[in-house]
C-alpha cells in the first residue's frame, strides 16, 4: 500500500529558523521544539491512523500498544507506559478495548501478584502483522524526502534527544501536551 498525502503548508514551511533564547528574544511558538516535535508527530500519526483504523478499528492508543506488545510482550501495563510515554489512563483504556476486541490476553504475573502480563492473542498477532507491511510503507515515505545521511543524523539526533529527558527525569508541569 502506497501513502499519498496531499502537500499542505505546514509548521516546517512557515517556522523561522531556531534561535538562541534570551530574555530580549520574543517567544516564538512556530520556532519551539516541543511544539514543533508534537505537530509532526501528531500529523504523522494521524496520518499512519488512516491506514489502520478504517481497516482494523484501532484507535491510535490501540496501536500503540499492539506495536509494543508485537515487538516486545509479554508486558506489564507499567512497562507499556513507560515504553510509549503514553497516560497509563490512555494505556489502560487501550488495553480494555484490545481485549474486548480479543487482541490482548491478560494473565497473572508470575512474579507480582499486583500486576498482569499483557501479550497479543492469535488474532492480534495477525493485525499486527497486516499492519507492519503498512507502518514500513508510511515511513518510507515519509523519509523519501531526506537522503540516507539525514535519515541516521535524524536517528541520532532523536536518541540524543531522548536519551538527554529520561536524565532529566519527569518535567511536566501538568499532564498536558508540550506546546
Amino acid at each position: 500500500m502506497m501513502f499519498h498525502m496531499k502537500r499542505k503548508s505546514t509548521v516546517a514551511d512557515t517556522a523561522p529558523a531556531p534561535v538562541e533564547a534570551g530574555a530580549d528574544t520574543p517567544f516564538r511558538l512556530e520556532a519551539f521544539l516541543p511544539y514543533r516535535l508534537s505537530v509532526t508527530a501528531n500529523r504523522m500519526s494521524r496520518a499512519f491512523a488512516r491506514a489502520y483504523a478504517e481497516r482494523f478499528g484501532l484507535s491510535i492508543p490501540e496501536w500503540r500498544v499492539m506495536a509494543v506488545l508485537g515487538t516486545g510482550g509479554p508486558l506489564t501495563a507499567a512497562a507499556i507506559v513507560e515504553r510509549t510515554a503514553m497516560d497509563k489512563v490512555k494505556v489502560s483504556r487501550a488495553v480494555a478495548a484490545l481485549e474486548a476486541k480479543g487482541f490482548v490476553l491478560r494473565r497473572p504475573h508470575p512474579e507480582d501478584r499486583r500486576s498482569a502480563l499483557l501479550e497479543l492473542a492469535e488474532p492480534g498477532v495477525a493485525v499486527f502483522e497486516a499492519i507492519v507491511p503498512l507502518a514500513r510503507a508510511l515511513e518510507a515515505e515519509l523519509t523519501a524526502v531526506l537522503g540516507p545521511e539525514d535519515r541516521a543524523q535524524l536517528a541520532q539526533l532523536l536518541a540524543r534527544l531522548d536519551a538527554h529527558l529520561a536524565g532529566l527525569g519527569d518535567l511536566s508541569l501538568d499532564a498536558g501536551d508540550p506546546g
